[in-house]
């Protein structure tokens, strides 16, 4: 089928970081092209410079999911569909997957969202019940299987306006299994902070099932750097680590009354444990670039095995800050380490980063 480049979703606002990062990264990879998106549109597009013909499948596979920042969703992007008539979106859109260059694919299932911004929410109810008509009319042309697959490649049908429409293709071996790329985790009664829920969100998002099997079990040890008032403590605690939470500010008492949490009032930049732990999570408010040189001693001194850790970005600059710092990190770390970092759902200025040893 053909491709014409890439569709990826993004926090609204944040759209040139997602384009400057598509266009550095596609560039490295050896492919041209060029990136349109909008401010607070929630996507952007990268279209490849290249023959069209399944220009998009290699420029995906150039571009892993799992090492794009800024993205919450990769597809290949194969049509877009403007000036949609409201009486009849589905032929239009029929006639683009069966054009006589294109050949007919089975997809697996059908996605019909809207990207995640404030304009586009409108847009949810049409999203639900255009499904309903699209999914039979898709099935009677062949071009999507009789029961749902997911083991099969997704059809989307991104809706970016009523009129207005992005066809596209979901790899669900590459990219979130999630609607629009958002995990909906729900607020615990218990939770300290909102800051849980980032953390939640990394461990599920930025470790794979079996590392989240290995690396986070019961009497682990584990340092909260920033730890007030306890959110990413608690959390930790939830998984039956052993946490010493440090932050000269207190934490809420429950989370001391897991018997799981020593708390220490100290500074996050000066103290450092006298043995090795497996963890250290940090979420402290301080420049970006300190905060990476302060978890890169924290792996070249062998203070810890793994971390979860955020940088909180700048107002400018902010795909220039973030190859920095994770450049910066992964250079005076001193070792080999395998590093992830996702712009999360639960993040505002911020990218949340996991790194562990490399060659596990």
């Amino acid at each position: 089928m053909t491709t014409q480049g890439l569709l990826c979703y993004c926090r609204a606002g944040f759209e040139p970081e997602l384009a400057g990062e598509l266009t550095e990264r596609a560039a490295e990879a050896g492919f041209g092209g060029y990136a349109r998106t909008e401010r607070n549109s929630g996507h952007a597009l990268f279209l490849s410079g290249d023959d069209p013909a399944g220009a998009g499948d290699a420029l995906s596979q150039a571009l892993p999911f799992a090492d794009l920042i800024f993205a919450r969703q990769k597809l290949v992007l194969i049509a877009e569909l403007r000036d949609l008539d409201p009486k009849d979106r589905i032929a239009p859109m029929l006639e683009a997957l069966t054009a006589a260059d294109r050949k007919q694919v089975a997809f697996g299932t059908l996605v019909v969202e809207h990207p995640d911004s404030d304009e586009a929410k409108p847009l949810a109810g049409l999203a639900r019940s255009f499904g309903n008509a699209l999914r039979p009319a898709l099935r009677k042309a062949g071009l999507l299987s009789a029961q749902d697959n997911a083991r099969l490649p997704a059809l989307h049908v991104c809706f970016v306006a009523g009129d207005h429409a992005l066809l596209a293709i979901g790899d669900p071996r590459d990219g979130s299994p999630w609607p629009m790329g958002v995990p909906r985790l729900k607020m615990h009664a218990d939770a300290p902070s909102r800051s849980a829920l980032k953390l939640e969100e990394a461990i599920l998002t930025l470790l794979t099932a079996d590392e989240r099997a290995k690396l986070l079990r019961e009497g682990m040890r584990a340092a909260d750097l920033g730890a007030a008032p306890g959110g990413w403590t608690w959390v930790l605690t939830r998984h039956k680590l052993q946490v010493t939470a440090i932050d000269n500010g207190p934490l809420r008492p429950h989370v001391m009354d897991t018997g799981l949490v020593q708390h220490l009032r100290a500074d996050g930049f000066a103290w450092h444990p006298a043995k090795p732990l497996d963890w250290m999570v940090c979420d402290m408010v301080e420049q970006p670039s300190r905060v990476a040189a302060r978890m890169a001693e924290w792996f070249r001194e062998g203070w810890c095995r793994h971390a979860i850790f955020n940088l909180k970005l700048p107002m400018k600059k902010r795909w220039h800050e973030t190859r920095l710092c994770l450049d910066r990190f992964a250079t005076q770390a001193g070792k080999p380490l395998t590093i992830r970092a996702k712009q999360l759902y639960h993040d505002r200025e911020e990218i949340t980063v996991f790194a562990t040893p490399s060659g596990r």
